[in-house]
């Protein structure tokens, strides 16, 4: 544990919110699909926005480290709840980065209070992990920009106000011909498709946006043009980290489960986890979990130091990912059939930990990342 007094206090009062106020709700989210804004008004509040916000700009000015401490609790809770907490990150390391002054004081605080709510705008029809595929238009008009295009996929995407949308501003520049706006998604010429109905984490709504002639003053830039690429890349370590943290919080509450659950229930007289099969189900999935979370904060602290992470930041993804996958189906088997009825929590936890293999850049292009950085620096740690 790399951890220090002052953020173990943040992890424990994140814990305390996550077990008293997140856990109780999940169910009845995860049934319901419903948007939770009265918890991320008390996550505001409390200053789990925006976790990396310098003091100066009015957020905590935490680290990397402390932020996945933040979410991994508040996934053992509810991972809908934490991605909440990874998406206004994103958004806000954005902002602190690239933003105006005008900029910041317009959105920066409203979101990490959830005042407003904001959307990452990236994934599209033929831009998911290939995002040379991108065909969102912004093109200058003489008093700003136009606005043509859609994405889908996009959380937050039917409750948001204000969406970073990620453009073609050059049709010719490739990577370099992208740029970052900044768009009022109640604007005139926004349309918002039906919310989609996802396997797990339920309550975090995820839908389409379709821009149509939306006219974009100068100010709707974020940071320069054509650089919009190289902005988004620049926060995706961070991000990594975030899911990879949240896929142990998954995991965590799984493996809570599954002991509880293993000492009360009785088969041929005795509790089951007297039964070796049933203990090494078990010690599998701690060994795994704290292997993952020990990725997760080498590569926390990787960027804390500001050493080269990405290689770090992959590879905890990546095998949290996996590992979480693999060990809510353990904590399905302690449970045997009641962990496959809706109603007990692994059921949902199983089903919440799939996308972690998928977003934030697919575990498949994790590996392809990794095996870059070793061709490119070699296999020394």
């Amino acid at each position: 544990m790399y951890a220090n007094e002052t953020q173990l206090q943040v992890r424990d009062m994140a814990r305390q919110f996550a077990e008293e106020v997140i856990r109780p709700a999940a169910e009845g989210l995860d049934r319901d699909e419903r948007f939770p804004a009265e918890l991320y008004q008390q996550m505001g509040e409390l200053g789990l926005f925006g976790i990396g916000v310098p003091e100066a700009m009015g957020g905590p000015g935490f680290d990397t480290l402390t932020y996945a401490l933040v979410m991994e609790e508040l996934s053992r809770g509810y991972a809908s709840v934490a991605d909440q907490c990874g998406l206004v990150e994103l958004i806000s390391t954005l902002l602190v980065r690239h933003g105006t002054e005008a900029q910041r004081d317009a959105w920066l605080g409203p979101v990490m209070r959830a005042a407003k709510r904001a959307a990452y705008c990236i994934t599209e029809p033929e831009a998911g992990t290939d995002v040379s595929g991108i065909r969102t238009t912004a093109e200058p008009d003489g008093e700003g920009w136009r606005l043509n295009g859609g994405k889908i996929w996009i959380h937050n995407a039917p409750v948001a106000d204000v969406g970073f949308v990620l453009a073609r501003t050059d049709k010719a520049a490739g990577h370099r011909g992208m740029s970052i706006f900044i768009v009022d998604l109640h604007a005139e010429g926004v349309e918002r498709g039906p919310k989609e109905h996802k396997m797990g984490q339920r309550a975090s709504q995820v839908g389409a946006l379709t821009f149509t002639d939306v006219k974009l003053g100068p100010e709707a830039l974020l940071g320069e043009a054509g650089k919009g690429f190289h902005m988004m890349m620049s926060v995706l370590d961070k991000g990594r980290v975030g899911i990879a943290s949240l896929a142990v919080g998954i995991a965590q509450a799984g493996l809570e489960a599954a002991v509880d659950y293993s000492r009360q229930r009785r088969q041929f007289g005795k509790a089951i986890s007297d039964f070796q099969g049933v203990q090494w189900l078990l010690a599998d999935m701690a060994k795994d979990i704290e292997a993952a979370r020990l990725l997760v904060h080498s590569a926390a602290v990787k960027i804390d130091r500001g050493e080269e992470a990405t290689k770090a930041c992959s590879m905890a993804k990546c095998f949290a990912g996996d590992m979480a996958v693999a060990r809510t189906a353990d904590a399905v088997q302690v449970f045997g059939g009641s962990g496959y009825i809706r109603g007990f929590e692994v059921e949902r936890l199983y089903r919440d930990a799939k996308i972690t293999q998928i977003y934030e850049g697919t575990n498949q292009i994790q590996r392809m990342i990794i095996a870059r950085e070793l061709l490119k620096h070699g296999a020394q740690a």
